[in-house]
């Protein structure tokens, strides 16, 4: 029975790239009054019109799988991203409809999100995904129900781990491939007029984040890391990325997977002893 510590081939660790496109929804779902604000929302965009090209062609000179976290919105507005990512071989993700933050929006609101998101992926073209992350991370009992009720594999929003593990919620489980603030992108360089942010030295993801990897490899265990492409997409950035992405490469007892192919090969393990 695979475990969180065996890995295909023999690897020493599992290392999955994920990214979440979340274009304009990721600012109209913050409210109204952003439906107005073009300058906002073309940086959204932008991630879909360029960050989301340099990605596809630095994973594909890698030879790495990646998952994508598309909203239903991002897919809707966007027609051909879904088929272009999944004939470079990713995996479509399910992150909302509208980028609605759970613990913000009521029971129906978070249903609609679930069920909206599943209808637009499908439309575009996607396979029925199997894995969801919250907006912001914020995950609530009712999302969790709806995850359960509509047959999720995995998860990706929860921290109660830094490997996969069982997430619960009473009765409720599910499988979670964890994240952390600091393996995330945004933290570091997300900035905007209202809330201001951080527009971080690029040297430090590649410190951290190959710190992290290091990590994983010596403890046998898997790790991933969230981008967004608006965000790490920007030239100087992916260009720091691209050295993290070496020091992984150089390392030959790595496997790089998409969080599907993950859930899949530790699941049996986790479920039956959860």
């Amino acid at each position: 029975m695979n475990s969180p510590t065996t890995w295909p081939g023999h690897k020493a660790a599992a290392v999955s790239l994920t990214f979440d496109v979340d274009a304009e929804a990721g600012w109209l779902g913050e409210g109204e009054e952003y439906a107005r604000r073009l300058t906002i929302l073309s940086e959204g965009r932008y991630g879909v019109t360029r960050g989301v090209p340099r990605i596809l062609e630095l994973l594909a000179r890698y030879g790495i799988p990646a998952t994508f976290f598309v909203p239903g919105h991002t897919a809707e507005h966007n027609p051909g991203l879904v088929t272009t990512l999944l004939e470079a071989g990713h995996e479509i993700a399910h992150h909302g409809h509208m980028h609605l933050r759970s613990d913000k929006v009521s029971a129906q609101k978070q249903r609609d999100e679930i069920e909206h998101g599943l209808e637009a992926l499908l439309r575009a073209g996607a396979p029925r995904p199997t894995g969801y992350r919250s907006t912001s991370w914020e995950l609530t009992p009712e999302t969790f129900a709806l995850l359960v009720e509509h047959g999720f594999t995995y998860d990706s929003s929860c921290m109660g781990d830094d490997r996969p593990y069982v997430e619960r919620w009473n009765s409720l489980r599910i499988l979670e491939l964890p994240v952390h603030w600091s393996l995330d992108d945004y933290p570091r360089f997300g900035w905007n007029i209202d809330g201001g942010g951080n527009v971080a030295d690029p040297d430090e993801l590649q410190r951290c984040w190959t710190a992290e990897f290091d990590s994983a490899r010596a403890e046998r265990r898997h790790t991933s890391f969230t981008m967004h492409p608006e965000v790490i997409g920007r030239p100087y950035r992916l260009a720091q990325f691209e050295r993290v992405l070496e020091h992984m490469a150089a390392s030959d007892d790595v496997w790089f997977a998409r969080l599907d192919e993950v859930a899949q090969h530790v699941a049996p393990a986790l479920l039956e002893l959860a």
